[in-house]
């Protein structure tokens, strides 16, 4: 199929040549994969007898790929808007004790149908339910599935981690779309030898790894001094309702939590991904460089919950790959890497001035390619290249706040958001068309996309009667 429009921006990382990116342009798309791409009369030419599908005003540009996300969370968005961090975790936790197995289900078929109608192609899910890995696979989302695991004590460290494994094994790769990964809950609730454990499986069988790190004052405030307002709890008592003043010797470590956790060895496994990363030093960020730790941000997760601003300008010229996510519908509302990329980009501008300015293209390249190569998919993702999977978003640019476009990067970081998007496609399978009159939701039957919707209507009217 010869896909047209009046911009095709490749993102390969030439960023001077990705600026105005190819006008009237077409993308060649054969056995689920880029065949070619150029301008729109050479490859007519070129394949005369080709099917063709022509979006007119719009931008043909890779899928993008969320770094960090919780697709079972989707009914819990919105529960509660005006929290800082810890009372918001603690608030999550509370309602989400309260859904079922089926309620995890249907929330994370919810979150998938999303974020493909977002223009989202590869997820980095963390699901402690695997609500996520079966949402991706109904949906044919592409990504990184990790089943996240962790203990209070160092009792259960061995059968926690077997059942995380057995669910892990159990999965599958879903045709090659999805891999299994292992996450480590919050520093905070999980004791440091399950760190040390999952590194030793991680390694032992070539697993992705994510670790959520350095995400809060809180969190660094624990580790170092040992007192924070977490619920948190040692092998021998619940220490949940103790006072911060009464918890205040339990786990003084003298360092931040990046230098906690390399104790642990985890962040020395092969394949591993940092999320959040918002407090962080010169000495972290040297850490992070030095193993080629990967890292995904959460801005707008991060401003609204008041945890900070991640230091993305530092890390990258120290050489980390960073790359973008959404974070958790049920911190920031919406799987909407539009707004992702014009919140971080704004951040970034407002936070660093000069140094460290973060141009469109730049920021496009970021929720594409970078966040790609923080999963280790660059090589077949993330960027329209001949020979690459053909995750393909059509983006609409005909609305009046964005005529005349002569620049199709900014114009899709500030003018355009996931209503825009007209066609996602992923593997050369278009699953999400917006212009399909009985469901734009091409995987999933109509029928059970209401009923799902119907669901967690309910669940939803549960956790407000709480």
């Amino acid at each position: 199929m010869l896909l047209l429009a009046r911009y095709v921006l490749p993102v390969t990382g030439n960023e001077q040549f990705d600026v105005r990116g190819i006008e009237n342009g077409a993308v060649l798309v054969r056995d689920g994969r880029i065949a070619d791409v150029g301008h729109a009369l050479e490859l007519r030419r070129r394949y005369p007898t080709e099917e063709t599908r022509d979006f007119g005003q719009a931008v043909l540009m890779p899928g993008f790929v969320d770094c960090r996300t919780r697709l079972e969370y989707a009914t819990l968005r919105g529960i509660t808007n005006d929290a800082p961090y810890v009372d918001w975790e603690a608030y999550i936790l509370k309602k989400a004790a309260m859904l079922s197995p089926q309620d995890w289900e249907d929330a994370a078929i919810l979150g998938a149908f999303e974020a493909v109608r977002s223009g989202i192609t590869t997820v980095a899910d963390t699901t402690r339910t695997g609500a996520g890995f079966h949402a991706m696979k109904a949906i044919g989302l592409r990504g990184i599935a990790y089943r996240e695991v962790g203990s209070k004590t160092r009792a259960d460290i061995e059968t926690n981690l077997r059942r995380a494994v057995g669910d892990i094994e159990s999965w599958g790769d879903a045709g090659g779309r999805i891999r299994a990964g292992i996450a480590t809950e919050h520093l905070y609730t999980c004791h440091p030898e399950m760190l040390g454990a999952v590194a030793r499986y991680a390694t032992e069988t070539r697993t992705p790894v994510c670790v959520d790190i350095a995400g809060s004052i809180e969190e660094y405030n624990f580790i170092k001094y040992g007192h924070a307002p977490f619920a948190v709890a040692n092998e021998d008592e619940d220490l949940s309702a103790i006072e911060d003043s009464q918890a205040a010797a339990l786990l003084p470590t003298g360092c931040s939590p990046v230098r906690y956790v390399l104790n642990w060895d985890i962040l020395d496994v092969p394949e591993v991904l940092a999320v959040q990363c918002v407090k962080l030093d010169d000495d972290d960020i040297a850490h992070l460089a030095e193993r080629d730790v990967r890292v995904g941000v959460c801005s707008r997760a991060n401003a609204k919950l008041g945890m900070g601003v991640a230091p993305v300008a530092k890390m990258r010229a120290a050489g980390v790959t960073v790359g973008l996510g959404t974070g958790s519908v049920a911190a920031c509302d919406s799987l909407d890497p539009f707004e992702e990329m014009r919140f971080t980009l704004l951040m970034q501008r407002a936070s660093n001035g000069r140094s460290g300015f973060i141009t469109g293209p730049g920021m496009v390249k970021m929720a594409t390619l970078d966040s790609a190569r923080a999963l280790r998919m660059d090589d077949q993702v993330g960027s329209l290249e001949v020979g690459k999977l053909a995750d393909v978003i059509a983006v609409d640019l005909s609305g009046t706040r964005q005529i005349p476009t002569h620049f199709p990067n900014s114009a899709v970081i500030h003018t355009a958001h996931p209503a825009n998007v007209l066609m996602t496609m992923i593997g050369g399978e278009v699953v999400y068309d917006a212009t399909d009159e009985i469901s734009p939701l091409l995987t999933m039957d109509p029928r059970e996309i209401r009923r799902i919707l119907a669901n967690t209507d309910r669940a939803r009217a549960k956790l407000r009667q709480a």
